[in-house]
């Protein structure tokens, strides 16, 4: 999964003509970062990730069998 992910965080920084750094900075987060994710590695914190998904445009959705009961719960609130 996580090498899926640096796969298409490298495609889309490639396409907008972004160094590793240039996204970090938009991103906000250190170059390692951006290094660690395109090499697939699994450590990288959520927020980091958010963050350079973000900055890349891309979408990130959570899906779910249980979907149904969390929008349930959401109308109780």
């Amino acid at each position: 999964m996580s090498k899926h992910i640096g796969k298409i965080i490298l495609a889309h920084r490639k396409k907008s003509n972004l160094t590793q750094k240039q996204l970090a900075d938009l991103a906000g987060v250190g170059k390692t970062v951006v290094f660690d994710l395109e090499k697939g590695k699994a450590t990288v914190q959520l927020n980091s990730l958010l963050k350079i998904l973000s900055a890349l445009n891309i979408k990130l959705e959570l899906t779910s069998p249980l979907m149904h009961l969390m929008e349930e719960f959401d109308e109780e609130s």
